[in-house]
């Protein structure tokens, strides 16, 4: 009888009999040592050219800007490819004595922090020139002269208030109507989740626009189209991979719409936790007014997605702990957006946030149309699935008019 070889030294045995051995190793590691090698003439030699840059090229990003008594701190990174240093500053038009920390001259992708003792006016606005020692100018705008908060319990208090106006209550208001739409006919039930694709489509795109408009904040290097890419690319699969395996192992169809509940709840939340940042950051600047203005629209547009989270399950029967979850889900993350962006905005991190809620919308909206071809195989209503997708879409415009 023949019988299987040993392995020899150092060679693992892979699925289908085939050998990986240190020979196979070295082969797929050496093409990665050559292209270093290369990488490292041409920085070497520079190509032969022998070409230098006539204009120094530099990158100053502003991050934050703190006000307290007596003092402005100004955040800077350095997005530019080579190190930079801060020459100088000047503020309304006055050159103006500094601090730098940790240092003047700031490394590649550093992050330094400008400390001024000036006495400013509150409610005064103050133009800010950083100027490098190649003589480039980078400029500060400081609108309305207000007293950064800071994590204290009072401002942490009206932070997670903000959150909850913005995120909770209202969700919360649009799942009461839960008994109400369960009365409702089949055709409106289909209605309803048009309706949600509709919403989410509309809240997809926002999401997109809030995200693109963050880009321009970011350091050039960092790539916020690509981070907006990666995290929409990357909830959108993960949540397709949860939903197969759910699919996978069999569960029926009542599980399956209590799980889409719950994945639309999800995907509302991240986009909320967007509108928390955008809320809280208004309120940092002291933009008052805005943040106001954005509280008040929030709460008219939030409700509806109330009415999003429970379309899946008006056929059922969710227990009153999966409703109040769901809408914990989908009105808490307006808090924390709350938080971090009254405490410590940052671009990049909105953007990330804005990128991951929407491909978890886009995922959402994905699911709930497979519903809608199932309905439609028992009885066709392509007009009722026009209308309510036309309508959610058209539903969240007339609510951002409030907004915007």
């Amino acid at each position: 009888m023949a019988t299987q070889s040993e392995p020899k030294p150092g060679v693992r045995m892979t699925e289908g009999g085939r050998s990986f051995s240190l020979a196979t190793a070295v082969l797929l590691i050496l093409p990665l040592v050559l292209l270093g090698g290369v990488i490292a003439l041409f920085l070497t030699t520079g190509g032969g050219l022998q070409l230098a840059s006539p204009v120094p090229v530099e990158a100053l990003t502003v991050e934050r800007t703190v006000m307290a008594p007596g003092t402005i701190e100004i955040a800077v990174r350095n997005g530019g490819p080579e190190p930079l240093t801060i020459a100088q500053v000047i503020i309304n038009d006055a050159v103006w004595p500094m601090d730098v920390v940790p240092r003047r001259t700031i490394p590649r992708l550093g992050r330094a922090t400008v400390r001024l003792d000036y006495e400013w006016v509150e409610g005064e606005a103050y133009a800010i020139r950083l100027l490098t020692g190649n003589a480039i100018a980078f400029d500060v705008e400081i609108p309305v002269a207000f007293t950064t908060p800071t994590p204290t319990g009072r401002t942490f208090l009206s932070f997670t208030l903000i959150g909850l106006y913005v995120g909770v209550i209202p969700i919360y208001l649009g799942i009461l109507w839960f008994p109400a739409l369960r009365a409702l006919e089949r055709r409106w039930m289909v209605f309803l989740l048009a309706l949600t694709v509709g919403l989410l489509l509309f809240l997809g795109v926002d999401t997109v626009v809030e995200a693109l408009e963050q880009a321009a904040s970011v350091p050039a290097p960092f790539q916020a189209i690509g981070l907006v890419a990666i995290g929409a690319t990357a909830t959108f699969v993960l949540l397709m991979a949860i939903t197969r395996r759910q699919q996978a192992i069999g569960r029926d169809e009542a599980d399956r719409r209590l799980a889409l509940a719950y994945m639309i709840a999800a995907g509302i939340g991240l986009h909320n936790l967007g509108e928390g940042l955008a809320i809280g950051a208004a309120y940092n600047l002291g933009e008052i007014a805005l943040g106001a203005f954005l509280v008040v629209g929030f709460i008219i547009q939030n409700i509806t997605e109330g009415l999003g989270i429970i379309a899946p399950v008006l056929r059922d029967r969710p227990s009153l702990r999966n409703l109040a979850l769901m809408g914990l889900i989908g009105g808490v993350p307006a808090v924390v957006g709350a938080w971090i962006g009254g405490f410590a905005p940052s671009a990049t991190l909105s953007v990330l946030f804005f990128g991951i809620g929407t491909g978890a919308i886009f995922e959402v909206a994905y699911e709930i149309a497979g519903m809608l071809r199932k309905d439609m195989a028992k009885e066709s209503m392509p007009l009722v699935i026009f209308a309510g997708v036309f309508a959610g879409m058209v539903l969240l415009w007339v609510t951002g008019m409030l907004i915007k």
